[in-house]
């Protein structure tokens, strides 16, 4: 099967069978002018773009950040444990963390990732909106960052990078202590996300 692109602003290569490294954010989280997805800029690759933004969002006091809400935060992850699980299986989710104003995932998918994307996104807007008293506002930045893994040592440094986020920022000590992550709820959901291994994927 070959690799399948899609297009919006930038293109999104998504090889089959490879393990995807998404990203997506509430709207207006950044500052105008500062965007995901990222643009080639010269003398920066684009994952120290991503570093740089990702702390921006990491330390950003003010603008949207519903997803400090307990509330919306454990719904964004039962949708997101929910679309791995047996019954549903869109995609193998290997981690994940759910951040004020943000979300990184690091899954393998089986259905299209604009699929994944937009049941996610569209789903918990929904709920967040209700949760929020407010009816049929935009809640997500209309779209996404995704990088696929070129090689298990990608995959491993991605995948520790997901977990340690709330760390980096400052919310927690240690990873499993964030409640709105696979490393805290990994027990929670009956291990479905420890129990997701990496699907063989070419360099």
């Amino acid at each position: 099967m070959p690799r399948r692109i899609y297009r919006r602003n930038l293109p999104h290569i998504c090889p089959p069978h490879t393990p995807i490294f998404l990203t997506w954010r509430l709207r207006g989280s950044l500052p105008a002018g500062i965007q995901i997805p990222i643009r080639k800029t010269p003398g920066i690759t684009d994952g120290e773009k991503f570093v740089r933004i990702d702390r921006l969002l990491d330390a950003a006091k003010r603008g949207p950040l519903s997803l400090h809400d307990p509330r919306i935060a454990d719904a964004l992850c039962r949708i997101i444990e929910y679309g791995s699980e047996t019954g549903l299986k869109r995609f193998v989710l290997h981690e994940y963390v759910v951040m004020p104003n943000h979300v990184h995932m690091l899954l393998t998918p089986v259905d299209e990732l604009s699929k994944i994307t937009q049941a996610i996104k569209g789903t918990s807007a929904r709920e967040a909106n209700l949760i929020l008293g407010r009816a049929r506002k935009v809640f997500w930045q209309d779209e996404s960052y995704d990088h696929f893994c070129r090689n298990p040592v990608e995959f491993a440094n991605i995948r520790s990078y997901i977990a340690m986020n709330p760390v980096r920022a400052g919310f927690v000590r240690k990873p499993e202590e964030w409640p709105w992550s696979s490393a805290q709820r990994r027990v929670d959901v009956g291990d479905v996300v420890a129990m997701a291994k990496p699907v063989p994927h070419g360099t």
